[in-house]
């Protein structure tokens, strides 16, 4: 009765949540088709397969998968190299099998290494993009491809370059949509409307697409405004279930034993996977309850859905913070909102394309504006910056590099930054040693860091050299739990020298050098040589 419960009182946010996520990631699925140059209905097919398939396996409370834009460079140069879209799903399917492999290994902690400035990064790079690709479709701008969230896009413009040409094609109905639906998510938001009963049922992005279809059907009836075939959602039309069916394709499994194959099928896997571990880490960050997916369950999950998809003709699939982070804002609890988001893009392409062929793109786009600035809120931003360099610079370039390349080199560089600063700080600090405390004349203590490696040997050697004549030194290691045997060399080289600047030293933690300690015999080897030569 608990679990019935627990289902029904999450169903009243779940249900409107899958409505907006169906409507938000319906056209997503034929534009990451469209610039994958696979088929449109692969993209639906991604689309169902994740939902339905990936949600129901998956330990994901808000995560949502789907086909991915930044598998759709692999995906088109794979189908362009291998000459046939049969043979890339049978790589699809490959794939699936080694996701599975990869879950079964442990392989999902690997999300757990990326720093929370570079999550927090892709999640603001993403919002930011999602903000200007949607600008060219807010306006009207038909030529703008949908889905396409790389800086060069598919129909030779970048980014920026695509929203200088839009200024030649703007369309006045998608203005008055875009406005309008602006204006009522904004009106949405307020304290005094989420006080209503009725705003806790009917979310203000539903609003936002009633009202993009009501005006297309009233501009349709008057001739005052209207929009051209590419500024609506399109939807391949069946007429008929057999029509349906006959679109799903199967893979080819005539080239098994090339080994070519395989490779691209783990380049597929390794992407997919990483781009699904990061996801998973920042749709938890955006959790309100702070919920932590079981990240192998979600590998052996969407290994399955990419075994599925394959099979039946359908794209890769992995979680897609788009779809994740409109799930959440949306009002989700839990996996149904996946789910039946999932279903109901199944049962719409097969009853009601043409009522869903009515949805202006630029009613779509005014969603999408919102969701693109709570991923990337001005707070955010003067957050990090407060946090320090070794915080804000990871978090800027993961941003600008998802913003002018695509997300994995984005992460990549923000991560490689990370890492410098991390290093760098280790580098900095392998001791602890106050000036403010020390008093002439008093011992000097040098407490060693818990971890003491060979990148430490540069500041410890200059310390160690400028350290005052004819006083006491103290080098406290009680603390350390691992020393690089290259610091204990110079240790042992600065104790003999000690004895001839007039200090007197004292080790803590760490064992006094003996006569036959095998690094002093090898230096004093080497001293009596260099002697010699002399």
């Amino acid at each position: 009765m608990t679990n019935r419960s627990s289902l029904l009182s999450n169903l009243k946010h779940d249900f409107p949540a899958s409505i907006i996520v169906f409507l938000v990631a319906l056209p997503l699925c034929l534009g990451i088709a469209l610039a994958s140059g696979a088929p449109l209905f692969s993209g639906i097919i991604a689309g169902i397969v994740g939902g339905i398939i990936v949600a129901t396996l998956s330990g994901s409370p808000l995560g949502v998968s789907g086909p991915a834009a930044g598998l759709a460079v692999i995906v088109l140069s794979a189908i362009q190299e291998l000459g046939s879209f049969e043979l890339f799903l049978f790589a699809v399917v490959v794939a699936g099998v080694f996701q599975i492999i990869l879950g079964l290994f442990k392989a999902g902690i690997i999300g757990y290494y990326f720093p929370s400035s570079v999550i927090k990064g892709m999640l603001s790079g993403i919002g930011i993009i999602i903000f200007l690709k949607q600008i060219p479709h807010a306006v009207g701008y038909s030529a703008a491809p949908v889905g396409d969230f790389a800086y060069r896009q598919i129909d030779g413009e970048t980014t920026f370059s695509g929203l200088l040409k839009m200024f030649d094609l703007l369309n006045p109905a998608a203005i008055v949509v875009v406005t309008i639906g602006l204006l009522i998510l904004i009106l949405w938001e307020q304290p005094f409307i989420k006080r209503q009963a009725f705003s806790k049922f009917i979310q203000g992005p539903l609003v936002v697409v009633l009202m993009g279809v009501g005006l297309n059907l009233l501009f349709q009836q008057t001739g005052w405004l209207s929009f051209d075939a590419d500024q609506l959602v399109r939807i391949p039309d069946a007429d008929s279930f057999d029509g349906f069916l006959a679109q799903f394709t199967f893979p080819d499994f005539s080239h098994w034993a090339d080994p070519e194959m395989y490779v691209l099928a783990a380049t597929i896997a390794i992407v997919a996977s990483l781009e699904t571990l990061l996801c998973v880490e920042a749709t938890d960050k955006l959790d309100p309850q702070k919920r932590v997916t079981p990240t192998n369950k979600e590998l052996i999950a969407q290994g399955v859905g990419n075994i599925c998809s394959g099979l039946i003709g359908g794209l890769p699939v992995t979680q897609v913070i788009v779809r994740s982070s409109a799930n959440i804002q949306s009002g989700g609890k839990s996996k149904y909102s996946a789910i039946l988001h999932g279903v109901f893009i199944l049962v719409s392409v097969i009853a009601i394309p043409n009522i869903l062929n009515l949805i202006p793109l630029s009613a779509l786009a005014a969603i999408l504006f919102l969701v693109g600035y709570k991923l990337a809120k001005p707070v955010i931003f003067k957050n990090m910056y407060m946090k320090g360099r070794a915080e804000f610079l990871p978090f800027l370039i993961t941003i600008l590099g998802i913003v002018f390349m695509d997300m994995l080199s984005g992460i990549g560089f923000g991560l490689a930054i990370a890492i410098m600063f991390i290093l760098w700080n280790n580098y900095r600090k392998p001791f602890h040693f106050d000036t403010k405390d020390y008093q002439e004349g008093q011992p000097i203590r040098l407490r060693l860091s818990e971890e003491v490696s060979f990148l430490n040997k540069a500041p410890i050697l200059r310390t160690l050299k400028y350290l005052p004549n004819n006083t006491v030194v103290i080098i406290d290691a009680s603390s350390t739990r691992c020393i690089h045997p290259d610091v204990l060399e110079i240790i042992d080289d600065f104790e003999e020298n000690a004895k001839t600047r007039g200090i007197e030293l004292q080790l803590i933690g760490l064992s006094q050098p003996t006569e036959d300690d095998p690094v002093k015999l090898l230096r004093n080897a080497v001293q009596r040589e260099v002697e010699t030569v002399h």
